[in-house]
């Protein structure tokens, strides 16, 4: 009896003893279809990135390049680096790159919150308030979606031509403050549909008017499409080139796409070198942007039902 007692008992007949529990369950091997499919998704996966991210590669290291080798060494390993193309580009026309980069960032500034004042009031309005003719309202805005910027182009440069605001960065700044860019209202009309009217009612009862509700109720709960808003303004606008070429026409008013293509001499030489350094330059305030600003931006069209 003693013997028995004193005897240890074996791990399996334990983990029997108990159901099974002391027993570790075995993990499947994949199969290997499974693995040969999962291998070659991943190989055109890394294809296709690198087949996408060539340009900028290629671009990065002809900033670093002399111009003579720029076009004659295709591959993206340089025989010979050129740190000058910074220094150069930096201060080789007639103003300082730093004077187009802050151009561009008070143009972008501007747009921005015109966009963001303008277009969340005009979504509030066709989201809550009910007033004759306004779905013919909202469609007609849908439907400026559809006309190219080419059609509106020369009416838009008559009226600021004889305003005199020709060459001033009001007109690429002030239609914004119009709610002119429907893609927007849109973007904010269906997430202020998300949101439950509940809340207004419960504000009108405690005795607050439409502006109160929008700015205490409705703007609060927003942070996701004005974040898109702000994010899909700031790199149109910091790229935008037909615009600017418009309006703009002096090398003191010229914006960062101005400035880059002022690098390019159709009858003389142009300084490639310089050219692609400073579009690297540019590239960083973007790259910032959406790195900071992505989970917002996803949020912002997860939650408006657009996909």
């Amino acid at each position: 009896m003693t013997d028995l007692q004193s005897r240890p008992i074996p791990a399996d007949a334990s983990g029997a003893g108990t159901g099974g529990q002391g027993a570790s369950p075995a993990t499947p091997k994949p199969r290997p279809r499974r693995l040969v499919r999962r291998g070659v998704r991943h190989a055109i996966m890394i294809i296709a990135s690198v087949v996408m991210i060539y340009p900028l590669l290629w671009m990065v290291v002809s900033s670093l390049r002399p111009n003579e080798e720029i076009f004659r060494n295709p591959s993206l390993f340089p025989i010979s680096l050129d740190f000058s193309n910074y220094a150069r580009g930096w201060e080789s026309l007639a103003q300082p790159f730093s004077h187009y980069l802050m151009n561009s960032t008070l143009l972008v500034l501007g747009c921005v919150i015109g966009n963001l004042i303008a277009c969340s009031l005009t979504a509030y309005a066709f989201a809550r308030l009910k007033f004759w003719g306004r779905n013919i309202a909202f469609a007609i805005m849908l439907m400026t979606l559809m006309l190219p910027i080419h059609v509106v182009i020369v009416p838009q440069y008559i009226i600021f031509s004889q305003t005199g605001w020709v060459n001033t960065m009001l007109p690429l700044i002030l239609p914004k403050f119009l709610a002119t860019d429907a893609f927007f209202v849109f973007l904010m009309v269906q997430f202020i549909r998300g949101i439950p009217r509940e809340l207004d009612e419960a504000a009108r009862i405690d005795g607050c008017g439409h502006f109160r509700i929008f700015f205490q109720v409705i703007l609060p709960l927003m942070l996701p499409a004005l974040a898109t808003t702000t994010i899909f303004t700031f790199m149109w606008m910091w790229n935008d080139f037909f615009g600017s070429l418009i309006y703009l026409t002096t090398p003191e008013n010229f914006t960062v796409p101005l400035a880059l293509k002022s690098f390019l001499d159709t009858q003389g030489s142009s300084d490639w070198g310089a050219m692609f350094a400073m579009s690297v330059v540019s590239l960083i305030p973007l790259f910032l942007v959406f790195l900071f600003g992505q989970r917002f931006l996803v949020k912002g069209f997860a939650t408006t039902g657009i996909k």
